[in-house]
C-alpha cells in the first residue's frame, strides 16, 4: 500500500466521519468557558500508553486549545493502565476533588471491564456514578462534560491474536451502546471515535509500537474530530462570550447568609445554588448591580454551588460551603 496515499485516505475518512458520526448527538452542546479547568478521567487510553505524554490525547486537546487563543490554566489526567470503572471510581474519592471548579470534564472509560470479563450488568451502574461525579466537579454544568466511546482494540495486531477478535467487537458495542445511552440520558455530549480505531489493521500508523494501544496519530485524529465540533461552533467567539466572569462569596464557610460581589445584571440575569447531588436549593432574580444578600438558613451542612445564569445559559459558577 502506497503510505502517502494512506494516509491521505485516513484524511478524507476523517472529514466524512466528523460529519457524519462526531455530531449525531443531540445533547446538550459542549461549551468552553475560559479560562479552562480541565479534568481527564479514564485508564490507558486516556494516560497514552505507549505514546509520549506530549501525545496523550488529553494533552494534545489542551496544546490545539492554547494554539487557538483559548487560555487553559489547569489540565489534570486521572488515569491508568488496567483501570476498570471501579477502580476509576475509587481513585477519584482520595483525590480531594470536592473543592475543584472544573468547567471541562471528559470520561472514556470501559475496556478493562470488556477485557477483564466483568459482567457486563455491573457497567451501566459503575458508569453512572462516574458520569455523576463528572457533573459534581463540573459544577452541575452538562455543558461542560463530554464522554468519548470506547476504541475497538480487534483491529490491532494484539486483538488479532485473540481467539475470538469478532467477539470483542461485539461485546464494545454492547459497552458503548450503554454509556452512549446513559450519557445522552444525562445530556450530555457524546464523541464516537471507535470507527477511528477500527483502521488500525489498514492503516498501522494507528497503533502504538506495543501492537495494542493509539498511536500519537491516531489521538490527533480524535481530537480533530472533536476540534471539528467546536469550531463548527465558532470556538474562539464563543469563548470570548462566555468567558467566566469574576464571582466572589462571602464569608467562607458559610452560615445563614451569604453575600454576593461582582454581579451585573447586564451579565446574568437569574442566580440559582445547587447541593452536591445537583437538586435545586433555591433562585433568585438578578434586578440589580453591587452585592446581593441571599438566605441561606434552610441549607444543611455541605458543598453548594453557585450559578449565574442568562437565561437558560450558564455564564458564571463558583461553590461554597455550608457548616
Amino acid at each position: 500500500m502506497n503510505h502517502t496515499a494512506s494516509l491521505q485516505q485516513i484524511a478524507l475518512f476523517i472529514g466524512l466521519f466528523c460529519t457524519i458520526v462526531c455530531f449525531e448527538s443531540t445533547a446538550q452542546n459542549l461549551q468552553l468557558k475560559t479560562p479552562i479547568r480541565y479534568l481527564a478521567l479514564g485508564d490507558s487510553y486516556t494516560i497514552g500508553e505507549s505514546v509520549p505524554a506530549n501525545e496523550r490525547w488529553p494533552i494534545q486537546l489542551r496544546d490545539s486549545l492554547v494554539v487557538r487563543g483559548i487560555h487553559v490554566d489547569e489540565t489534570r489526567i486521572i488515569a491508568t493502565t488496567g483501570w476498570r470503572t471501579d477502580n476509576l471510581l475509587n481513585a477519584i474519592e482520595g483525590q480531594q476533588l470536592a473543592t475543584k471548579n472544573y468547567n471541562l470534564v471528559s470520561l472514556l472509560i470501559g475496556v478493562n471491564d470488556q477485557y477483564q470479563q466483568r459482567p457486563i450488568e455491573q457497567y451501566e451502574p459503575h458508569f453512572r456514578e462516574l458520569l455523576d461525579s463528572c457533573l459534581f466537579y463540573a459544577g452541575y454544568d452538562t455543558s461542560s462534560v463530554f464522554v468519548l466511546s470506547i476504541p475497538d482494540y480487534a483491529y490491532t495486531p494484539f486483538g488479532q491474536r485473540r481467539s475470538n477478535p469478532n467477539a470483542i467487537s461485539e461485546q464494545l458495542d454492547a459497552y458503548n451502546a450503554i454509556n452512549r445511552s446513559v450519557s445522552q440520558e444525562y445530556g450530555l455530549h457524546y464523541f464516537n471515535i471507535t470507527p477511528i480505531s477500527r483502521l488500525g489493521l489498514s492503516n498501522t500508523d494507528l497503533v502504538a509500537g506495543d501492537e495494542l494501544h493509539p498511536s500519537g496519530y491516531q489521538y490527533t485524529l480524535w481530537v480533530r474530530s472533536i476540534l471539528a465540533y467546536l469550531d463548527q461552533r465558532d470556538l474562539t467567539t464563543l469563548a470570548e462570550q462566555i468567558t467566566l466572569k469574576d464571582i466572589k462569596i462571602y464569608p467562607v464557610p458559610a452560615r445563614q447568609r451569604i453575600r454576593v460581589e461582582g454581579l451585573n445584571p447586564d451579565q446574568y440575569d437569574t442566580i440559582r445554588i445547587l447541593n452536591a447531588l445537583g437538586q435545586e436549593q433555591g433562585k433568585t432574580p438578578l434586578i440589580q448591580q453591587g452585592v446581593l444578600e441571599i438566605s441561606i438558613d434552610h441549607l444543611a451542612k455541605g458543598t453548594y454551588f453557585l450559578q449565574a445564569l442568562k437565561g437558560k445559559l450558564l455564564v458564571a459558577k463558583t461553590n461554597f460551603m455550608v457548616q
